[in-house]
């Protein structure tokens, strides 16, 4: 299809660069400002406007805008444009857990954190896309990326049915983060993308996307995770646009047609003529990626060589030219290398933090001599890629049909994992395991592991220097709930953050040893992890967050696997605090597992495929081979957990710890994973209000009982449930009033309750049995496996109610009940050591809050941790 000319047409480019933002400052804040994001308005405006598609008054720049700044000028342009409608967007771009969304956040961006992260002042790249092709009559809308997970981006396009004229140009592939570059300069990618747009040439959009990752690997350009940097273009098929005309420089001149090539002649090409063949199929290049990027996962048998010319060549030229199989027809027209059949692909699917080591592996293998044919062909290319380990393991046990072919757009393995693996490593064995245990009966794919692991690598907690502790009793042969507890007791402010349990395997392993046996254990767990927004997708990406802030790079230690402080990961150039591992013995390690999967009606070429997965796995475990990779990688062996290099030993790393936990077990995996995703759902609160009559002074205001309660209600939602009882009254007397029964509210009903009903009352209060009854009521509703909270607001006056047995009964039940107490004292000094109000929360495994603390923050923060925060 020849590409869009909108030249002469009413076209607009909207360039939106956020270099400055309002909060910069955790907890709420984003990273930091982007000096060089400045540049990019400039470099980008100058480019576009001396292409002759956009004129000087159709370029609007945008500096730092608002929100709703944003919001206009997007709806503003994209009313006016008839032609050509151009987005461009230089800023800090954010996911959420899982990454299903991009967020593009502007000058007012803050992210508020709970169970369930918000992020305040950002367009959520779906409602950019809606409100374009709701708006705007442009022929074709154009938008291009230049921010930290810009390739999320690709997804939410694909959800668009009305997309075809929507061409997405984006800086980097999804979950990557990447370098804004020098405050001097522009932005690498912006760089990169205006100096090509210079250039005195046609330039179509496909055109520019190819170039732009030429010259990025030229460059040596690399991601945050160490990855290639690699730009993303996503269009409906034939779909393009001219963006710059070569008359531009000339002075004018009327739109230059695309010429379509003429079938050739029945003959093989002769070599003189080579050269001029491939420029001929050259603009075919971007269609034919696309399609094959879209069809992954389709066989096609290969005819022989001789025919490729004589029949497939002709065939698809005259077709107009779809694209299929065009890659590997040019390997028989350029150069003097031997012509080499196109060697079968491999698809490989691994965990998230296993990717960099795997791909490294297939790189060198794919180049080794046992991959290369005595002509100096290679046999097998290997595509290594990764997804959300709980996402893999569903999709393996109950979706296998849906992967081979996706029947609607909520159900689509092949979009939301990738194409249908070949081979797929998991980081535990376990992970096989749980697929076989309940996979679907009318399964399309069987799953053949080796017994042995690939290599090991333990899960250590990674402890500052500054805070740990060299002594060996202290780094190995305890839990890692003992040692989270020795931590913060030699700092207290020391925290602990774990990986996304749902997205890689090492966050599950992690929560196996914080949960321990479950029940009461879980709310345990997650306090001892507690951190503001979501947790950080993967073990890499922690480690390259945490120096984001200096305060909590120097105080936080990390679950993440071993290998990491040898291999290092993708920021290594960004300074952070250097780390000594801990080994907690319930911990279980990494273990990559080789595994064979075979898709029913893929027999088609069975025999090559399994010959070429066979060659790779042989090489992947022999010494010479996978070995020396996972060597290089940081691993040890999975016959005795030795280092394999053990000459080149990372800093704070033990050579040989013990004793270490043993493998995953299935059920274990399987029961911690389904008790953190209870943790995360609907939660269940009771607050207990201190209503006697000594709280007359503490009443008042936002510090006051009341007021702190209501200013928690932020963190729960409508699938909550919650309630409120006002605790006042003793002997005869019932121990509280309902002031809200618990059950599912919206917050103005709630606050409503609490204002109207909340008084203080000329009575005292009974904190032994209004807790003895919150706690038996809690228990009671515990079935559901909803998280659960009780709060008790309270001076503390009352406390002599609180002694001897009737202390001991509180605790006890504390102790059994499973439910976490957090206690909210009023007074200062209320949460000292051996005061009632800290001993019923440590027994509950809650926590204590008096004046010395920010107590609504806090109370605010812990109730959001057990509601969702979505109401």
């Amino acid at each position: 299809m020849v590409p869009l000319d909108p030249r002469g047409l009413v076209n607009r480019a909207l360039l939106v660069g956020v270099s400055e933002y309002d909060l910069t400052e955790p907890p709420h804040g984003v990273p930091g400002d982007l000096p060089a994001v400045k540049h990019n308005l400039h470099r980008m405006r100058e480019a576009l406007a001396g292409g002759q598609v956009f004129g000087e008054r159709d370029v609007k720049v945008l500096p730092s805008p608002s929100l709703a700044d944003f919001g206009q000028a997007l709806q503003r342009s994209a009313r006016e444009a008839k032609g050509l409608l151009l987005v461009y967007f230089a800023g800090h771009g954010v996911i959420p857990s899982g990454g299903d969304e991009l967020f593009l956040q502007m000058r007012d961006a803050k992210v508020i954190a709970g169970r369930h992260t918000v992020f305040h002042g950002a367009e959520k790249f779906g409602d950019l896309l809606a409100t374009m092709l709701a708006t705007s009559p442009a022929q074709r809308i154009v938008v291009v990326l230049d921010c930290c997970f810009a390739g999320n981006a690709a997804p939410v396009w694909e959800h668009f049915d009305d997309k075809r004229r929507v061409l997405l140009l984006m800086s980097v592939q999804a979950n990557h983060r990447i370098d804004a570059g020098d405050a001097r300069t522009p932005t690498p990618f912006t760089a990169a993308l205006s100096a090509l747009l210079d250039e005195d040439r046609d330039t179509t959009l496909s055109d520019l996307a190819d170039r732009l990752r030429e010259r990025m690997t030229a460059l040596g350009l690399r991601t945050l995770r160490d990855d290639p940097w690699e730009p993303q273009l996503r269009t409906d098929l034939g779909v393009d646009v001219l963006l710059r005309s070569k008359a531009a420089k000339a002075g004018g001149g009327d739109p230059v047609p695309v010429p379509v090539p003429r079938p050739p002649g029945p003959d093989p090409v002769p070599r003189s003529s080579r050269a001029p063949l491939t420029a001929l199929l050259a603009p075919l290049r971007g269609a034919g990626a696309t399609l094959m990027g879209r069809f992954r996962t389709i066989v096609v048998p290969r005819p022989p060589r001789r025919t490729v010319f004589r029949a497939v060549l002709p065939a698809v030229l005259a077709a107009g030219l779809l694209g299929l199989g065009v890659y590997g027809l040019l390997r028989y027209v350029g150069g003097d290398a031997p012509a080499c059949d196109p060697p079968l692909e491999l698809r490989v699917l691994t965990d998230p933090d296993l990717e960099p080591t795997i791909r490294a592996a297939a790189d060198a293998y794919v180049t080794s001599d046992g991959n290369t044919t005595g002509d100096g062909c290679r046999r097998t290319g290997v595509t290594v890629y990764s997804a959300g380990s709980s996402d893999v393991v569903g999709a393996l046990r109950g979706q296998t049909g849906a992967w081979q072919e996706p029947p609607d757009e909520d159900v689509n393995p092949q979009r939301d994992i990738g194409p249908q693996p070949d081979v797929w490593i998991p980081a535990s064995r376990a992970d096989v395991d749980r697929v076989e245990d309940g996979q679907d009966t009318d399964a399309v794919a069987g799953l053949e592991a080796d017994e042995e692991p690939l290599a090991y690598s333990p899960v250590v907690l990674a402890v500052p220097q500054n805070i740990a502790s060299e002594a060996l009793e202290d780094r190995t042969g305890l839990s890692l709930g003992e040692m989270i507890g020795d931590l913060t007791a030699r700092d207290e402010n020391a925290a602990v953050r774990r990986p996304d349990p749902e997205f890689t395997d090492v966050g599950l392993l992690a929560t196996v040893g914080l949960y321990g046996e479950g029940g009461r254990a879980v709310a345990r767990g997650e306090r001892l992890v507690a951190q503001p927004g979501s947790p950080s997708p993967t073990a890499a990406e922690l480690l390259c967050t945490l120096p984001d802030d200096d305060a909590v790079d120097d105080s936080t230690a990390a679950l993440v696997p071993e290998f990491l402080l040898r291999s290092g990961v993708g920021c290594d150039l960004t300074t952070r605090s250097p780390r000594l591992a801990q080994y907690p013995d319930d911990v279980p390690g990494v273990e990559p597992a080789f595994v064979r999967v075979r898709w029913r009606g893929g027999d088609r070429d069975a025999p090559a495929r399994d010959a070429s997965a066979e060659g790779f796995r042989d090489w992947l475990t022999g010494e010479r081979g996978g070995g020396q990779v996972f060597a290089r990688y940081g691993f040890r062996s999975a016959d005795d957990q030795r280092l394999l290099d053990k000459e080149h030993v990372a800093e704070g790393v033990l050579r040989e710890p013990t004793p270490l936990d043993e493998s995953a077990g299935r059920d274990a995996m399987a029961r911690t994973l389904r008790a953190y995703q209870d943790a995360g759902g609907p939660g269940r609160v009771l607050f207990l209000l201190d209503s006697s009559g000594s709280m007359t002074r503490l009443w008042e205001g936002p510090s006051g009982g009341p007021g702190l309660l209501r200013q928690s209600l932020g963190g729960l939602g409508g699938l909550d449930e919650y309630g409120v009882w006002a605790v006042a009254g003793t002997g005869g007397d019932p121990a509280y009033d309902t002031l809200l029964p618990l059950g599912p509210h919206t917050r103005a009903d709630a606050e409503r309750a609490v204002g109207t009903g909340a008084r203080v009352r000329d009575a005292e209060a009974d904190p032994h049995a209004a807790l003895l009854a919150a706690l038996g009521e809690m228990r009671d509703r515990g079935d559901d496996r909803r998280p659960q909270l009780i709060v008790h607001i309270t001076d503390g006056e009352d406390n002599d109610r609180l002694t001897g047995d009737r202390l001991d009964d509180v605790l006890t039940a504390a102790r059994t009940s499973g439910v976490p107490v957090t206690v909210v004292s009023l007074q200062s000094g209320g949460c000292d050591r051996d005061r009632p109000d800290r001993r019923i929360a440590d027994a509950s495994d809650g926590r204590c809050l008096d004046a010395d603390d920010d107590l609504g923050a806090a109370l605010h923060d812990e109730v959001a941790r057990t509601g969702t925060g979505e109401g």
